[in-house]
């Protein structure tokens, strides 16, 4: 009794602790690439679907394969980070960080199945939607990150409150209300945590 005490008092000590760590397992290079699949998806919608209202099903599939595109990315980097320092603490930290982000993500994609199963008339608010849902993520995951990463939660909520007001349903599925966005945040997250994280990180090892 008195060993699982204290192997409980110990996970809830590595999870507090966790909790008051900056977790370093997201890369620069794997969010960057995510910003730059962002561009590319506008430029193949463009040219695809110059009628996106008519053909929604391609239209979610550029979107989506985009997004595990960029979500496989980023997991490879967390992956590949986590089994250089395969620590204890390591692996809290990593669960904290994918259950913090994990519920915008599962929200973005009961509202995306939703819209196109009952309400395809209503997808040009799409982007609008996942805007917003994407910055909820990422203010759930400000604990653990950079501080300035506020400010990219900020630019997602901006951009999808803008998409909300004043795009309409002939104008709401434009690529680069997508591309520009999803772009520029994840170049502007790519920055911060080169900066804030790996750029110190390298620099403790050459001083060491």
């Amino acid at each position: 009794m008195e060993l699982r005490e204290a192997l409980t008092q110990i996970a809830e000590i590595r999870q507090r602790v966790a909790q008051t760590e900056r977790y370093d397992g997201y890369r620069a290079g794997p969010v960057a690439c995510s910003g730059l699949f962002a561009g590319l998806a506008g430029l193949m919608q463009a040219w695809l679907l110059p009628q996106p209202r008519d053909r929604l099903p391609e239209y979610l599939l550029i979107w989506i394969g985009t997004a595990c595109a960029g979500l496989f990315a980023a997991g490879l980097g967390v992956y590949r980070r986590h089994h250089a320092r395969d620590m204890p603490l390591n692996r809290e930290m990593t669960r904290l960080a994918v259950s913090q982000f994990l519920p915008c993500l599962v929200a973005g994609g009961l509202v995306t199945l939703a819209i196109g199963r009952h309400a395809p008339e209503s997808a040009w608010l799409l982007p609008g939607l996942w805007q917003v849902m994407f910055s909820l993520g990422i203010f759930a995951s400000c604990r653990l990150l950079p501080k300035p990463i506020v400010c990219v939660g900020g630019f997602y909520l901006a951009a999808g409150v803008l998409n909300l007001g004043l795009t309409h349903a002939e104008s709401g599925m434009n690529p680069w209300l997508m591309a520009v966005p999803f772009g520029l945040g994840q170049l502007g997250t790519a920055a911060i945590l080169y900066v804030h994280l790996e750029r110190g990180y390298d620099e403790r090892l050459d001083a060491e």
